[in-house]
């Protein structure tokens, strides 16, 4: 195996480039394809290596510059948009609706088209996996407008967790929020562990519920508060650093 392909301690070269503001992951694979990435003097020819802080890169002869301090934005991502940064359909995404001057971002998770709510964005794709990782079981909390009648012992059924269509879904906390209202519809607090695809509508759809609107409220412990439609607001460091300690700290140890 060539020294420049060996295995270090600290993290993914392509990691690396994408927190520093090159580019994406993806397209940190590509420029190292192409010889244009070196670690240490030698040119790099896999992605599979790993690097610390001790080591030297460049990118077309020129010094990788430090990386971008990690930062997270709320965005209140309203509905008729997806999360995806090109959609082949010629739909709106979320990142051209976001203010001049942004970072490049990523998203952690999604909202569907026709879902609003929090999202979190950041300048860290690496912070961005670990918070989808199903292991950390982050809680994803949503406001749900559903009409149709409300049956209790279904409603309990799934707060073990429920099979559908062949998928399983883990425990799901359903809390009646608000008395009916005319027509018979109600809303609901829903709460899920993890992010597999139209989750809350297919349960919703497994009660016999039709959801009207669904708006996501929290992820982790961060909310949506009063933030508006459309409204982003970054969150600041100190809080960050509180409610991410571990993260920063086991980055902190790759790094060394």
């Amino acid at each position: 195996m060539m020294e420049t392909e060996r295995s270090y301690e600290g993290e993914r070269i392509a990691k690396v480039l994408a927190r520093a503001g090159v580019c994406s992951r993806r397209d940190a694979e590509k420029l190292i394809a192409e010889g244009r990435v070196s670690v240490d003097g030698k040119v790099l020819t896999s992605p599979a290596l790993n690097v610390t802080g001790r080591n030297v890169i460049t990118v077309d002869g020129k010094p990788l510059r430090e990386a971008e301090e990690t930062r997270v934005w709320r965005y209140h991502k309203p509905t008729g948009t997806i999360t995806t940064a090109r959609d082949p359909r010629g739909r709106r995404t979320v990142f051209e609706d976001l203010p001049a001057g942004m970072p490049r971002v990523v998203s952690v998770g999604r909202l569907d088209f026709n879902t609003e709510g929090l999202l979190l964005l950041t300048n860290d794709g690496g912070l961005a996996r670990h918070l989808e990782l199903p292991q950390n079981a982050w809680p994803r909390q949503y406001r749900v407008h559903v009409k149709g009648q409300l049956d209790p012992k279904r409603l309990a059924s799934v707060a073990n967790g429920v099979t559908i269509s062949g998928v399983r879904y883990e425990p799901i906390k359903i809390v009646f929020e608000r008395g009916k209202e005319e027509g018979g519809s109600i809303w609901l607090s829903v709460t899920i562990h993890e992010g597999k695809n139209r989750e809350v509508r297919n349960i919703m759809a497994y009660l016999g519920l039709q959801v009207k609107q669904l708006i996501r409220v929290r992820f982790g412990p961060f909310s949506l508060g009063k933030l508006p439609c459309g409204g982003i607001e970054e969150i600041p460091k100190r809080v960050l650093h509180r409610s991410l300690g571990t993260y920063f700290g086991e980055r902190k140890g790759r790094r060394q």
